[in-house]
This record gives structure tokens, C-alpha cells and sequence, in this order.
């Protein structure tokens, strides 16, 4: 997953990070490198942090991937890294950012609902920010009302926070 999303980030870092006269070309890779870690630790500190429901929702349509604060804190946190390793200013790292990881973010939420492009599925995504083994399909039914043989429903307490609290050990 993380090859594919380094490659993601390459095919879209052109004007960005690779044209960009405020990244040095020897450091173009590294950038690049810094955009895909901020991506990922942003996905997994979202669901770390409880945004799970988010994070699912970002990728099934849920909310607008440009806007939402997954996206937000993403952004944020790739403009503090290229300030401290490149030593941009706030307004350059910004456009950065804000030329990249809502379009990158985008791609793979596209590519990851594309039936036709096996390169990303939410599963293994889902799996890898949380750590481990993680029960999409339920996690999903309890949004739709699918709930197979799931007894917590969330009208008797249960349901999805507490799958998501049993995920988390909370």
C-alpha cells in the first residue's frame, strides 16, 4: 500500500513539488517521501485518535475529500515538515499542500472505489492505519443497518463505538 501511494504521490507531484523553485531538485524525492508519510500518518493518527467513522466515510463518499479535516490535518501537518526539513516559508509549504494532498487524497479515494484498479482497496487501507486486523465490512453494515450477525446493535448500546473502542482497547 505505501508503494502505491508513493507512486500516487509522484504522479502528481509535477507543479508542486518537482517544478517547484522553493524544493531543490536533489530534494525533490525527499519531498515527495514527506508528502506520502504525512498522508499515511495522517490517515492512521485519524483513526488512532477515535475518526475511524471518518475515515471510512472519506472513503465511501461520505464527505468532500478537499474539505474534510482529515484532509485539513494532513495538510497542516505536510506543511510543518516541509517548513522544518526544507525551510520554506508558511505561505510557500501552504501552496504546496494545497496543491497536493487534497488531489492526491482524491486519486486514492477514486482508485480505491474503482472496480477496474486493484491497486488500493479500503480493507487493506483500513488495516494498515489501524495496525492490524480490522472488520471493515462490519464496521460498514453497522452504518447501513447491514449488521450480520452482529447481537450489539446500536439501539441496545452497542454497535459501532463499541467495535471502536474494542478495536482501540478503550
Amino acid at each position: 500500500m505505501l508503494d502505491n501511494l508513493l507512486e500516487l504521490v509522484k504522479q502528481y507531484a509535477g507543479d508542486a513539488i518537482i517544478n517547484n523553485p522553493a524544493i531543490p531538485n536533489e530534494r525533490n524525492d525527499e519531498a515527495i517521501e514527506t508528502a506520502t508519510s504525512s498522508i499515511f500518518d495522517g490517515l492512521k493518527n485519524a483513526a488512532s485518535n477515535g475518526n475511524i467513522t471518518d475515515v471510512v466515510g472519506m472513503f465511501n463518499g461520505g464527505s468532500n475529500v478537499a474539505t474534510s479535516d482529515i484532509t485539513q490535518n494532513i495538510q497542516g501537518n505536510f506543511i510543518s515538515n516541509l517548513m522544518q526539513k526544507f525551510g520554506l516559508d508558511a505561505n510557500t509549504a501552504s501552496g504546496i499542500a494545497s496543491s497536493l494532498i487534497p488531489i492526491v487524497l482524491s486519486k486514492l479515494v477514486h482508485k480505491t472505489n474503482d472496480a477496474n484498479d486493484n491497486s488500493f482497496d479500503l480493507q487493506s487501507i483500513i488495516s494498515k492505519v489501524t495496525g492490524g486486523n480490522f472488520d471493515l465490512q462490519s464496521i460498514i453494515g453497522q452504518f447501513t443497518g447491514n449488521q450480520n450477525n452482529n447481537t450489539n446493535s446500536s439501539s441496545n448500546g452497542g454497535g459501532i463505538l463499541d467495535s471502536l473502542k474494542g478495536m482501540f482497547g478503550k
